[in-house]
């Protein structure tokens, strides 16, 4: 719980702290750890090429998710690498989010790991929020086998970085009328939106704290990383968020991206990899029932520097081919930069969701508007495993790893 450095209490005339942030620690790797008693106080990486979560035995080596395997070994030689088990991680993630549901009918789920419940009202009834964390706590880890961290202020941004901040493991507690006391000795990296770019050009202005953030003017602040994040941004740091705990919230976008490595790609390697997310995204958006109207690529090249290129389509669409010919046709433009430039990521996101309702076709009509085949696929895949029915052209190729995520 966080304490203040001041021996007088002080009264509270705002909103009491009754969002809870719960972030599940190095999930992939709590997850290995719970089913595999050996690995329990080891540096474990979960992942192949690409590190997609470390133990936090690994981080104290500076091992980082997304890092290259190299690189993590390089700096934890000791270090248990496993494959990911991501039917593992998707039934843990249920578990854990049944724990959610049975303590607040208010819960957001933002991933697999991580969510915020609102709850305000239950003081009767469940206690404190502090008590119903300490709760929810203990409840993970008594049916789930893992250990979560749970961040408890008045608003979620607050809520957020309390859990970052009482990582691993903890339950940090921002009282309302602390809450700056708490937020401004904190390094702007804590703020939302404060990337690697935007904390270069704070940090080259003399701001490295929250609190010079708040105290610096809005209106110079704006010249310095723009309109939109600045005006963000000083709101974030004086712990203005006035956004509610969003129950059925659902996603504006829905993507899936593939590592490549650094090897030499042909044409026909890219492609394969398009194909396989192309699948993968079509897929989940049907599952959630929703159609999207722009298509996006995205692209990192060997120099780490990356590109987004995007195409809407004259109607919302989930089928297979229609966004995969987009999706090639936003390759075939890319094709220059990345033959000069290499590549090693690419990803692909369909936009501007709304709900699969009947709608008026129009003309011409689209040679790939029926649903038959992709629905005939979907289920074939869902009872026999997505490895069931695969294109020809992707026989004998790495698929990468397909992330569960939470249902739509």
């Amino acid at each position: 719980m966080f304490v203040s450095s001041s021996s007088r209490p002080r009264i509270s005339s705002g909103p009491d702290a009754t969002i809870l942030h719960a972030d599940l620690d190095a999930f992939y790797a709590s997850v290995e750890q719970r089913d595999d008693p050996s690995l329990r106080g080891l540096p474990v990486i979960v992942g192949g090429g690409v590190v997609l979560a470390a133990s936090y035995e690994a981080k104290a080596y500076g091992v980082r998710t997304a890092s290259s395997a190299s690189r993590a070994l390089h700096l934890c030689p000791h270090a248990v690498v496993v494959p990911p088990r991501m039917s593992a991680y998707a039934a843990a993630s249920k578990a854990v989010f049944d724990v959610f549901a049975h303590t607040t009918p208010l819960v957001e789920g933002l991933s697999i790991d991580e969510a915020f419940l609102d709850v305000a009202g239950l003081r009767k009834i469940a206690g404190t929020p502090v008590e119903i964390a300490a709760r929810l706590r203990r409840e993970v880890r008594e049916q789930v086998g893992l250990p979560i961290t749970v961040g408890v202020a008045r608003t979620k941004f607050l809520a957020k970085v309390a859990s970052a901040v009482g990582k691993p493991d903890g339950l940090l507690h921002v009282p309302p009328d602390r809450e700056l006391e708490f937020l401004h000795p904190l390094p702007v990296e804590r703020l939302w939106g404060v990337g690697a770019i935007t904390s270069g050009k704070l940090r080259d202005a003399g701001i490295g704290t929250v609190g010079q953030l708040a105290h610096y003017p809005e209106e110079v602040l704006v010249t310095i990383v723009g309109p939109a994040a600045g005006h963000h941004l000083h709101a974030l740091a004086w712990a203005r968020d006035p956004r509610p705990v969003e129950v059925g919230r659902r996603r504006r976008s829905v993507g899936a991206q593939h590592a490549l490595g650094r090897r030499p790609k042909s044409r026909e390697d890219v492609d394969a990899a398009l194909v396989t997310l192309v699948d993968r995204v079509t897929r989940r958006l049907r599952r959630g029932r929703r159609v999207g109207r722009t298509v996006i690529l995205r692209l990192r090249f060997d120099d780490f520097t990356r590109v987004t290129r995007s195409h809407t389509l004259v109607q919302p669409s989930a089928q297979t081919q229609t966004i995969l010919l987009s999706a090639r046709g936003l390759l075939d433009k890319a094709m220059p930069m990345i033959e000069s430039k290499g590549i090693t990521l690419v990803g692909v996101a369909v936009a501007n969701l709304e709900d699969d309702c009947p709608q008026q076709l129009a003309l011409p009509f689209d040679p790939y508007s029926s649903s038959s085949l992709d629905t005939t696929l979907d289920s074939v895949r869902d009872r026999f495993g997505s490895s069931a029915v695969t294109r020809a052209v992707l026989l004998g190729r790495d698929p990468g790893i397909s992330v569960p995520i939470l249902p739509d």
